[in-house]
């Protein structure tokens, strides 16, 4: 119902996870939401990748660091946050090997959905379109149990706040939504 804040959705992956790593008694769980907006830094991300910080990033959108990989994102309206809560001890214990398992699966969505053109890039973590990053990814793994996950940007709502930083960190790169690359579009 409407967007989830940021602090709500942290506190409910928190109940998730709660239990020291074991999640709903060993069960997958897959979180699904749209956030309102809101900047996210990773642990160790550089602040000065959000414009204007003195005045809480661009339009005053909320800042929070959280504990996963990755630099500063934005999340919003119009984009799709997923949150893979799985034990890799039942799939194949290297994080490496899940981050392109993450990727390879918005891949297979986007064409799917008949997106064309969708690919990782080497060296960079995501999926980008024609130079441009359509999904994120960051993740905190805890005990080989998962956390945090991936961003879909899919209309031009999503577009909206990704001024306000350098996405991902990535100086000189765009990003776009699933809306400009569909037969629709």
């Amino acid at each position: 119902e409407g967007d989830c804040v940021f602090a709500s959705a942290e506190s409910m992956l928190a109940k998730l996870d709660e239990g020291g790593g074991s999640v709903g008694g060993g069960v997958d769980t897959i979180v699904v939401l749209q956030h309102a907006p809101v900047y996210t830094l990773g642990t160790g991300s550089d602040p000065s990748f959000i414009k204007n910080a003195e005045g809480g990033g661009s339009d005053g959108v909320e800042v929070v660091r959280i504990e996963r990989g990755g630099e500063v994102t934005y999340h919003g309206p119009g984009q799709l946050t997923i949150y893979p809560i799985l034990d890799l001890r039942s799939y194949k214990q290297d994080i490496h090997w899940y981050m392109r398992a993450l990727e390879e699966s918005i891949l297979i969505a986007l064409a799917k959905a008949g997106v064309r053109g969708a690919a990782r890039e080497e060296d960079v973590t995501g999926v980008w379109i024609s130079n441009r990053k359509v999904a994120a990814l960051g993740v905190k793994v805890r005990r080989w149990v998962t956390m945090h996950g991936m961003a879909i940007n899919v209309d031009v709502r999503s577009l909206a706040n990704f001024e306000g930083i350098v996405p991902c960190g990535l100086e000189g790169r765009e990003v776009t939504c699933v809306e400009h690359h569909t037969a629709a579009a």
